[in-house]
């Protein structure tokens, strides 16, 4: 008997174990180095090695055979873990010196280094469980932060020392605070010198930052975990940046901007970004390592905020200045000070800078992602077929990650200077699903929205109920030409629904204007947007949908929007299961609903307008709430409170608490039975 879908996709972690991913090409381009799990079953991420010139596949490091206990991890990791939504274990993250010579990972705490000529992997003595290894330029010694100090260790002497060490127990050097790792993709607190005799340091120091505890009602003899959590309109930690030398030199560099979105060190300039609280002005700084002095390179504002684009600040080897920012009505590449990309192409990443070519990735279809390079004179696109691309590059070779409705899984390509493609193969488990999905615009807005009908399905036979399926929210997509977006749609599906997801306002790829639309109501269009892809969608399938049993379902901001969908609109939403949704803004981070709500205390009415509580009494529809009792992204406050408003209205709810487990619901038994109990309620629910 074959493993049901739910089963199989909770085992794969949604079909991502065995899938290669995080490459690291030599500046020669003769090897590329990549993580990988055994099999699309198998959680131990190992650390992997391809010869380009011979098409050999080596591993290098595979965590169990060094003993390494995952399931002892330091908090600190876990946190990053639970930030990066990494689901695996093992080597899931790994950093080498710039000729790609050795990396260095940690596993279980504890702090290895590998060889790549001989394969030989150490274990290097620490005072303390390790958080983020990081080898020099050089490869002769590495950084790493443990009980919130950083540390650098020499791997010839093997003399290891404290560059800086908490001052409080509030204090860490090294690692990027909860807001950097959750809301701008900053996972890193420091950054090697070129030269090696240096590091660009960041403190955090989290005392003036409320606490919250995040109890476990099910283990009540356990204590509740305190956190400090910035909700918005609360304060932040205060973020510092030092040079530290090696020779023990401190030198402050001082910005007054309330966030550091991130910082690079090359061999042209030390840069950092800042970004002003209200998010409406980025500003870039070099900086003078030897005295911390910084000078204004370049300053961004937007009267709604200014995004952070991953990639950038980068140089070419002219030290001509790599840049992403809104121009035009685009999103757009900029080298130097000129834009070199048209408004219509939306620049949403640089990936890489090989010399003198920059490696990026962008739309015009919001649907799909392409590469494109520039060379210095001209945009070449890299990805031709239609898909969801991405790569990397270096010393001339490439490598292509490429993902489409017409093939399964995630495909890997190494291209050489010679045009020669070699494969990377995935290990990944194939879903067993026949995807019915078309692509397409619907309603008034052209929106973005696919339309998944089950497989046994003939259209015009009869009328499906339907099932809306979005996550909806800001800098988030669920409408992309790829498989693996629609493989849980497509079981939903099956199970005899037609189902719809949309990309509403506020969603990447279409540009600065229908991103920036959800400014100060992050309700009213969201829901706008699924009654006019649900009604578009409604007239190209006439015969195929029934509008009288309409259900929708989410996670996150897909969770609030679903609440929000039948406690406003009953007439339209029969049914709603809220997964982890976010029910009152000022119980969400600072960054995140600052960027769109502004400061509750400077306009309370828009978050009244955003927040659940007020629509309680409204409430007609069955209505199932989901939340992770250990979630420290949306708290389960979120849901309780909103169980106690609607239990003050006399309205009847259903509410399921999952004990112990995060935002992330890796657990496989929940992660299969979620989905079961979701179809069996929507079913009882729609008749």
């Amino acid at each position: 008997m074959s493993e049901s879908f739910p089963r199989l996709s909770a085992r794969t972690r949604r079909f991502t174990l065995g899938v290669p991913r995080s490459f690291t090409i030599t500046p020669d381009g003769g090897r590329v180095v990549f993580l990988r799990t055994k099999s699309g079953t198998d959680p131990v991420t190992c650390l992997w090695e391809l010869d380009t010139d011979t098409h050999v596949e080596r591993l290098v490091v595979d965590p169990r055979a060094l003993d390494a206990d995952e399931e002892n991890l330091p908090p600190e990791e876990r946190a990053r873990r639970e930030r990066s939504r990494e689901a695996a274990g093992g080597v899931v993250a790994y950093a080498t010196d710039k000729d790609v010579t050795r990396a260095s990972f940690a596993l279980s705490g504890a702090l290895y280094v590998v060889d790549f000529a001989t394969g030989r992997t150490r274990r290097l003595d620490t005072p303390g469980a390790v958080i983020d290894p990081r080898l020099s330029p050089d490869g002769g010694q590495v950084a790493y932060v443990t009980g919130g100090a950083l540390r650098v260790q020499d791997l010839g002497s093997g003399a290891d020392r404290a560059l800086a060490t908490p001052e409080s127990e509030t204090v860490t050097y090294g690692l990027a605070e909860f807001i950097a790792a959750e809301e701008m993709s900053r996972m890193r607190g420091y950054w090697w010198a070129p030269s090696g005799d240096a590091l660009l340091v960041e403190r955090v120091d989290e005392a003036p930052v409320h606490v919250w505890h995040i109890a476990d009602p099910a283990n009540p003899d356990r204590p509740a975990s305190a956190q400090r959590y910035p909700a918005a309109g609360t304060p932040n930690a205060v973020t510092e940046l030092f040079v530290l030398g090696l020779d023990g030199s401190r030198v402050a560099v001082p910005y007054e901007e309330e966030y550091l979105t991130t910082a690079a060190w090359d061999t042209h300039a030390l840069s950092i970004v800042t970004l002003t609280r209200d998010q409406r002005t980025m500003r870039l700084f070099t900086v003078d390592p030897a005295t911390g002095a910084s000078s204004l390179v370049r300053e961004d504002t937007d009267p709604a905020w200014v995004d952070i684009v991953s990639g950038v600040p980068a140089h070419l080897d002219d030290g001509s200045l790599v840049w992403v920012a809104a121009s035009e009505g685009g999103n757009r590449l900029f080298v130097g000070d000129r834009a070199v990309t048209p408004p219509t192409l939306q620049v949403r990443a640089v990936l890489d800078v090989d010399h003198d070519s920059v490696l990026f990735s962008a739309s015009g279809d919001p649907t799909e992602v392409h590469l494109w390079t520039w060379d210095g004179h001209s945009l070449l696109p890299v990805s031709t077929r239609s898909g969801v691309f991405s790569g990397r590059m270096s010393g001339g070779v490439g490598v292509l990650t490429e993902q489409s409705l017409d093939a399964e899984g995630v495909s890997t390509t190494v291209v050489r200077r010679d045009g020669m493609a070699v494969p990377i193969p995935s290990f990944a488990e194939r879903p067993g699903l026949d995807l019915r999905v078309s692509l397409g615009r619907s309603g008034r807005r052209e929106l973005a929205t696919a339309v998944v009908l089950p497989s046994w399905h003939e259209q015009g036979s009869g009328k499906l109920p339907v099932l809306m399926d979005p996550y909806g929210g800001p800098h988030a997509q669920r409408v992309l030409n790829r498989r693996g977006a629609f493989l849980e749609s497509q079981w939903f599906a099956e199970q005899g629904f037609a189902v719809i997801v949309a990309d509403g306002r506020g969603t990447p790829g279409r540009g600065p204007e229908f991103e920036r639309s959800v400014l100060n109501d992050l309700a009213t269009p969201a829901l706008e947007d699924q009654i006019d892809a649900l009604q578009g969608v409604a007239e190209q399938y006439p015969d195929d949908l029934d509008l009288t049993r309409v259900a929708i379902r989410g996670w996150s901001f897909g969770g609030f929007l679903a609440a929000l969908a039948v406690l406003r609109r009953p007439d339209v939403f029969h049914a709603a299961v809220a997964g982890a949704p976010v029910t009152d803004w000022r119980l969400y981070d600072t960054c995140y609903t600052e960027r769109y709500l502004g400061h509750p205390d400077e306009q309370p009415e828009v978050y009244e307008n955003s927040s659940l509580f007020a629509d309680a009494a409204k409430l007609e529809r069955p209505l199932l709430l989901i939340h992770g009792l250990a979630d420290d992204n949306v708290v389960a406050a979120h849901t309780l409170r909103l169980s106690s408003a609607l239990l003050a209205a006399g309205r009847q709810h259903s509410v399921l608490p999952l004990s112990g487990v995060t935002h992330m619901t890796p657990q496989e038994v929940v992660a299969e039975n979620l989905l079961l109990l979701q179809v069996d309620f929507l079913k009882k629910s729609l008749g």
